[in-house]
């Protein structure tokens, strides 16, 4: 599941997003990967099961994340 940049986002608000609703993400790996966002245009966030990915990325979209399209298996 990958997030994009926009311009829209700030850092602390794509940190606590994803350290809210992917498992295992803390504030501080969250602020890391919203650097890698920012300066790449896009971060992997989370490989796993087609069934939580598809609710993880309701729930960040949901919060106003700019999500790539699931791909299926």
């Amino acid at each position: 599941m990958i997030v994009r940049n926009d311009d829209h986002n700030t850092f602390e608000h794509v940190a606590r997003t994803l350290a809210r609703f992917i498992p295992g993400v803390t504030p501080a790996r969250g602020h890391e990967i919203a650097q890698v966002i920012h300066s790449s245009g896009r971060a992997i966030v989370y490989c796993g099961q087609q069934e939580p990915a598809e609710h993880y990325w309701e729930q960040l979209k949901g919060a106003g994340l700019t999500m790539a399209p699931l791909e299926q298996d």
